[in-house]
């Protein structure tokens, strides 16, 4: 029989309660935006179950599911439902009804979600014919009102099936967010709850046993979701995987581009790819037969792809022509970064309601303020100033100017001292509480540099000649041997935007991620290295923001050849 204890000391003792004051913080809270919770479409269950072959037709009586956040019972009550059709057949062929208490476990958090949702278990298994203080028994068996990242189980599952939460770290009380870190390797850098979520279930998988979840897709490719990929590629097979992008899979709006994975505890091997189903449950029915491999050969919509898992780098799911152009690049050319350029991000403040404000009127010293270039002075692909400074705590040489120094400076800080000392930064010294988050280095406004903006669909890459100090939510490139203009045609390009596709996360209106771990990925030859003619095309193309010439000259300058052309152009056309 399945159990299940907590991984934590039990409540109350030293050093705990401020954890399970926080637990219960969560527990009790009425906002389902403040837990994560999202709600997955019935057609879409439906396909995650047939996905790892939790059928009727299978001997499920003799098997266990496990669903880490059941929320409504989204995903639980129809594994119920298929639970019972199997359990009926196995009475009516068999020696008399097995028992059904190792073959369902759920965790939900939330008490009054947890409470409906029980209600509804019990109702279904009375009205598939069990007693209703069975049904309490089974309900009280199966089902436990607690934190999943914090319980212990003895055993193992075949399946684990769910829609984790949705949960950005600064939702977590900071108590429990330690404990979470404490338990947890994956729950790196910025990671979203849902990463220690499935650290957790791929933990409680048994040998054969299958996960699959359907949760944004940032961990595939991004920065914190490096342990993550690590631990996958070391440990299971990841056997199927379907791109949810411009899907309505769940009940409500999505910023992130979901995707589904099918996860099992078997030694590596080729990844099915599926891209953008149709949510009618006949074609996702015959989707999971072909991503499960029932179906030879493969229908147009599923592709092989071998070699999805490498350590814990990002992984790429493309089709081969475009991730063999992918390759090839980064065969032959080195790192952007490795070029002579450098890729930074402009400053966060933690205050922008203080620190940001109309140059003109900006009461500070001359020298305490610098012109900020922000995402909405570059809309039209050149920079048209707006007329905003950054307040500048910063000496030229690098520590905190000494507000005696400055008085008006210290007059404004003062009048907002409120703000200012309130922030986290200020907070951990207090001796430097109008420090911005980020250090300010002046010379960096005088550069010349190119300004990239973190979310974008189509290019827009700009040249700035060392007026402006960047704002936080702009990326910047600033080279000593490339020509900047020459560089501002290539990340215009087609190509460009290949390889940010390939490792970024696309956001909902095809939208993608031009974030520093992205850009660095960016390969280019050596400036020594291209042809004087190629450099002159690049910079003219890049002066008149010229993108078909941009492409030509990027083909140009990366040796592609005409089939590599007609798979770069076939790969963005899709694309947007």
């Amino acid at each position: 029989m399945v159990t299940s204890e907590l991984l934590i000391d039990q409540p109350g003792l030293p050093g705990m309660c401020s954890v399970t004051d926080a637990v219960n913080s969560l527990a009790l809270g009425t906002d389902a935006d403040g837990r994560g919770a999202v709600f997955t479409r019935r057609e879409v269950v439906e396909f995650i179950l047939d996905l790892v072959g939790y059928s009727p037709t299978e001997p499920l009586c003799e098997m266990s599911l496990l669903e880490p956040c059941f929320g409504g019972g989204d995903f639980l009550l129809p594994a119920i439902e298929r639970l019972l059709v199997a359990y009926k057949e196995a009475g009516r062929v068999g020696n008399g009804l097995p028992s059904l208490d190792h073959c369902i476990r759920g965790v939900e958090l939330h008490a009054d979600t947890f409470a409906q949702t029980r209600s509804k278990v019990i109702a279904l298994l009375i009205a598939n014919g069990i007693a209703t203080a069975e049904a309490t028994r089974l309900s009280n068996l199966w089902l436990s009102q607690a934190d999943f990242l914090l319980l212990r189980w003895p055993s193992r599952f075949d399946f684990l099936v769910g829609n984790p939460p949705y949960l950005r770290q600064e939702r977590i009380p900071e108590p429990l967010l330690t404990e979470y870190r404490r338990l947890y390797a994956t729950l790196y850098d910025r990671a979203d709850l849902y990463v220690p979520f499935i650290e957790r279930s791929l933990q409680l998988l048994g040998d054969g046993g299958k996960l699959s979840f359907i949760c944004a897709d940032r961990w595939m490719k991004n920065r914190y979701g490096g342990p993550l990929r690590a631990l996958v590629a070391g440990n299971f097979h990841l056997q199927a995987y379907v791109d949810m992008s411009n899907t309505q899979a769940f009940q409500s709006e999505v910023i992130a581009y979901p995707a589904i994975t099918v996860i099992q505890r078997a030694p590596p091997g080729p990844t099915l790819v599926a891209t953008h189903p149709e949510i009618d449950t006949k074609k996702l029915r015959a989707l999971a037969s072909a991503l499960r491999g029932d179906t030879t050969p493969f229908p147009s919509s599923v592709h092989r792809v071998e070699g999805v898992l490498n350590g814990g780098e990002p992984w790429v799911l493309q089709f081969s022509e475009t991730t063999d152009l992918v390759r090839r690049i980064e065969r032959d050319f080195p790192l952007l970064e490795e070029t002579g350029c450098k890729v930074g991000i402009g400053v966060a403040t933690g205050a922008d309601q203080v620190y940001v404000a109309n140059f003109d009127t900006l009461d500070v010293e001359a020298d305490r303020k610098l012109p900020l270039v922000m995402t909405g002075d570059i809309v039209s692909g050149r920079v048209a100033w707006r007329g905003y400074a950054v307040v500048n705590p910063f000496t030229d040489a690098g520590p905190l100017v000494d507000l005696h120094d400055f008085p008006r400076l210290a007059a404004y800080l003062e009048q907002h001292r409120h703000v200012v000392a309130a922030r986290h930064v200020a907070k951990k010294d207090a001796s430097r509480w109008f420090r911005t988050i980020d250090r300010i280095t002046p010379s960096l406004a005088r550069r010349p540099k190119l300004l990239v903006p973190d979310i974008k669909g189509k290019a827009q890459v700009v040249y700035e000649d060392g007026q402006f100090y960047p704002h936080h939510n702009l990326y910047y490139i600033v080279s000593d041997v490339w020509d900047l203009r020459a560089l501002q045609a290539v990340l215009l390009s087609k190509l460009t935007r290949l390889f940010i596709a390939t490792y970024s996360t696309k956001m909902r209106g095809g939208f993608l991620r031009f974030q520093a771990q992205y850009l660095r990925r960016i390969r280019l030859p050596q400036w020594q290295d291209v042809p004087c003619s190629v450099r002159a095309q690049l910079v003219l193309a890049a002066i008149g923001l010229d993108l078909p010439a941009c492409d030509e000259a990027v083909c140009e300058l990366f040796r592609l050849t005409p089939q590599e052309r007609a798979t770069l152009n076939t790969a963005t056309s899709n694309a947007t």
